[in-house]
């Protein structure tokens, strides 16, 4: 089992089927909050995907990173790029709106933990317990995850360069 650590002093576990580069992306159903409560669709064939699972977008370092990813999808001709939280989709739509959110699909996983679970990074212990680690997964055209980032401490943000020059790549 995985671990990362929340505010460097607490360690926590990460619960799930730990996916790794070169597996096959499970095909996971989430609640996209744009359009409304439609199920989206991560991981499986067809498309070049980068997945950012995080906590909460209502913190500092979850929203800086949510609008970077948004930032940077622009540019990022035939990147699908997805968030995915434990956030109820309304709140996601309301914060969102508030960020000037409209590149990438902000998704949650709170019907069932599904995704969270499938790809290894629901926190199972400590302060944060029941919502995703930070994890940046790319999942090439083949349904493979071709890139995998867990950022240790729950609350830095992702190495956005790295996870950007992969997406690029799998597109190739």
């Amino acid at each position: 089992m995985s671990t990362v650590t929340f505010k460097k002093d607490t360690v926590c576990n990460l619960a799930g089927t730990e996916i790794n580069v070169g597996d096959i992306a499970p095909v996971v159903t989430v609640v996209n909050s744009n359009p409304m409560l439609q199920n989206e669709t991560v991981g499986g064939e067809g498309k070049v995907q980068l997945i950012s699972a995080v906590p909460s977008l209502d913190t500092p370092t979850c929203d800086a990173e949510t609008r970077r990813f948004n930032v940077e999808a622009a540019k990022l001709n035939g990147v699908e790029v997805v968030t995915v939280s434990q956030d109820l989709p309304f709140a996601a739509a309301r914060w969102c709106g508030a960020a000037g959110v409209d590149n990438i699909k902000v998704c949650s996983d709170f019907r069932n933990k599904d995704f969270a679970n499938a790809y290894g990074v629901l926190l199972a212990d400590g302060p944060l317990a029941g919502l995703c680690a930070r994890v940046i997964f790319v999942v090439g055209k083949d349904g493979k995850v071709t890139y995998k980032q867990v950022v240790p401490e729950v609350t830095e943000e992702p190495n956005y360069d790295e996870a950007i020059a992969a997406a690029k790549a799998a597109l190739a």
